[in-house]
């Protein structure tokens, strides 16, 4: 009905534009309207257009800042249509690198930990604090990248905490939520429904040209190795080692877009001071005879420390005896042994050995 039977306020326009849109689009797909194919002479100047949008991710499902952007090249390709170019306007999904496969694992974790479906804590919504404070840290690191609390890490968080109920946003039924626990299954879930906004929306792109990305689908990727390979012979690629946020689950670096919070947080460079501790030991550091031992304190400020006459500890503190190599041994957090030894600073690469546990008193 284009109106309300209570009397209320009449949809009759609306009705008949979505008519017209309807219409207009079928009669679009059913003529071809947007395939473009290459003529038999080359294009003079003005005769060819291509226009192409950064791929979008395809971890859910698309919002009106996806339109807002596309709008501005949908325009220009129509305008370019309109002035008689063979206009060429592909479209693709970016399916490549760490969310996905994080979101799947996160998920193949609650189901393992909570069941299927899963009984999770009988708590009140728990909004996420942690991403205001991570927030602060960025605004400190980086202020160009943060006008307030609110980033695009928060934005990006809500309030929901776990994977599953992220799901259940997007509407899917427990059955078809636990299918996502294989990152394959996000690439043939929601590139069909993009797919089928974006049409609803009228962008004006030819259809044959759309793909994923991932080995997935072995043409794109067999472009990729290519790419790698050329830029790599060319000497424009190199591996090596360099300071980075990195994900000792994922093993892996973690970029920007690969954090549910913290994005913009770059590495803080600290300096460590060492300070050799004199023997003969307590009893304590029994294990540690014939090391080198020493109080290792990090500082952003080492120029503050000439003239120090004292190294304190926090009376409720707990540190640790760890091994850097054969033959030194650092006194500091635990957290900070895991630091280092991702830094090749322990005697096994990635795994801090703790040689004696202590406490500040």
């Amino acid at each position: 009905m284009s109106s309300n039977p209570d009397g209320g306020k009449s949809f009759a326009r609306r009705d008949l534009l979505l008519k017209i849109q309807s219409e207009a689009q079928k009669s679009w797909e059913d003529n071809k309207v947007f395939e473009a194919d290459p003529g038999n002479s080359r294009p003079g100047p003005g005769e060819k257009f291509f226009g192409n949008f950064p791929y979008p991710y395809m971890n859910g499902l698309l919002h009106l800042g996806h339109a807002f952007s596309l709008s501005k090249l949908e325009f220009g390709a129509a305008y370019h249509r309109l002035r008689g170019s063979n206009v060429l306007l592909p479209f693709a999904f970016h399916c490549t690198g760490m969310p996905i496969k994080a979101s799947a694992d996160k998920l193949a974790r609650e189901i393992q930990q909570y069941g299927n479906p899963p009984v999770f804590p009988a708590t009140e919504d728990v909004i996420f604090e942690v991403v205001d404070n991570q927030a602060d840290q960025a605004v400190a690191v980086a202020p160009d990248k943060f006008k307030s609390k609110k980033s695009k890490a928060a934005s990006k968080a809500g309030v929901q905490k776990f994977q599953w109920e992220i799901m259940k946003g997007f509407g899917l039924s427990d059955e078809d939520i636990a299918k996502f626990q294989d990152p394959y299954h996000w690439l043939t879930y929601f590139p069909p429904l993009a797919k089928e906004d974006l049409k609803a929306f009228g962008l004006g792109c030819d259809w044959r040209r759309s793909f994923i990305t991932t080995d997935m689908n072995p043409f794109y990727d067999a472009f990729v190795r290519w790419q790698m390979r050329k830029l790599k012979k060319m000497g424009k690629v190199v591996k090596d080692m360099r300071y980075t946020i990195y994900s000792p689950l994922d093993g892996q670096p973690c970029a920007d877009h690969d954090r549910a919070t913290g994005e913009g947080v770059l590495p803080q460079e600290y300096v460590l001071i060492k300070m050799e501790v004199v023997p003969p030991f307590p009893p304590k550091f029994k294990a540690l005879e014939g090391r080198k031992v020493y109080l290792a304190a990090a500082t952003l400020r080492p120029e503050t420390m000439y003239g120090q006459t004292n190294c304190w500890v926090l009376p409720d503190g707990k540190y640790g005896a760890f091994e850097i190599n054969d033959t030194d041994v650092f006194i500091l957090t635990s957290r900070s042994a895991l630091n280092l030894a991702y830094q090749n600073q322990s005697r096994i690469p990635e795994k801090p050995t703790c040689l004696a546990e202590l406490s500040g008193n």
